[in-house]
């Protein structure tokens, strides 16, 4: 299994856009480039969980909103 495996290196889809920085981590922004956050890949024994990060623009912090078993799932977090 192959990182592609889990989503292209660069995507848009209904005005979200990733970004592959490196093999585990994706940073999520709106079409005008506004970061929303990032997922990050970590293995686990029961294989790949995707950890979903929201952006606080103004705390400049990150907010852990979910753990999922799937990069699309994760992806549904920053949507809205």
């Amino acid at each position: 299994m192959t990182i592609l495996d889990f989503a292209p290196a660069t995507r848009v889809k209904d005005g979200v856009a990733t970004v592959q920085l490196h093999e585990d981590l994706w940073r999520i922004t709106r079409a005008d480039g506004e970061v929303l956050g990032y997922v990050e890949r970590s293995a686990t024994p029961a294989g790949p969980r995707f950890l979903a990060k929201r952006m606080l623009q103004r705390q400049r912090r990150f907010l852990p909103v979910g753990e999922f078993w799937d990069f699309g799932a994760a992806m549904e977090c920053f949507r809205f």
